[in-house]
């Protein structure tokens, strides 16, 4: 069964097409107008192994907030669609990824029940046209999207660029870990019968 799925959404502020293939081989092809999310997009697919696929324009003459936000809402919308009911999936998945001097942890839970918990220190304030503080909007719109809890912590680092590409890195590992299937698990691992 594929698990694919694309969501089209626009809006007064944003025009976003994104296609994403949860079984895929890690290929990214991903144009948001905001190159910095845009290098982070590509390794979540490539250490995800997701084949993703993002065509973005935004008002970047205002800032990169709508952009970065709305990505991340159409990104959890195709990560729930994609999954479907998430029969014989694993559901928790988690992820150490050290970059130089950083490590950052990611841990999550494909429930249903969206949250997110940000525990990082970004001391530098803009990273190309992309403001740091969007990570953390970033991803509290795939979780509520998605219907993920969601964790991320870093542990220690001190550069900036290296501990958010840690955590998209361990995202994207941590997500292909809950989303792999195991055929000993009936239906979905849960006591209820749903997610």
């Amino acid at each position: 069964m594929s698990r694919k799925s694309e969501i089209i959404r626009k809006t007064g502020e944003t025009d976003i097409t994104l296609s994403i293939n949860i079984d895929g081989a890690g290929k990214g092809n991903i144009n948001t107008g905001v190159g910095f999310l845009d290098h982070m997009l590509n390794l979540f697919a490539r250490h995800g192994l997701f084949d993703l696929d993002i065509k973005a324009k935004g008002d970047l003459e205002v800032d990169a907030h709508h952009t970065v936000e709305d990505v991340g809402i159409v990104l959890g919308q195709a990560i729930k669609q994609a999954l479907g009911e998430k029969k014989s999936i694993r559901r928790y998945g988690s992820s150490f990824v050290p970059m130089d001097e950083t490590l950052a942890l990611v841990a999550l839970d494909l429930s249903g029940r969206p949250y997110l918990v940000f525990d990082a220190e970004l001391k530098c304030q803009k990273l190309g046209n992309m403001e740091t503080e969007l990570v953390e909007e970033f991803f509290r719109a795939v979780s509520f999207n998605a219907g993920i809890t969601l964790h991320i912590k870093v542990l220690y680092g001190t550069n900036t660029h290296h501990i958010i590409e840690a955590i998209f890195k361990a995202f994207g590992r941590a997500l292909d870990d809950a989303a792999r299937e195991d055929d000993r698990i009936e239906g979905v691992m849960s006591t209820k019968g749903i997610l």
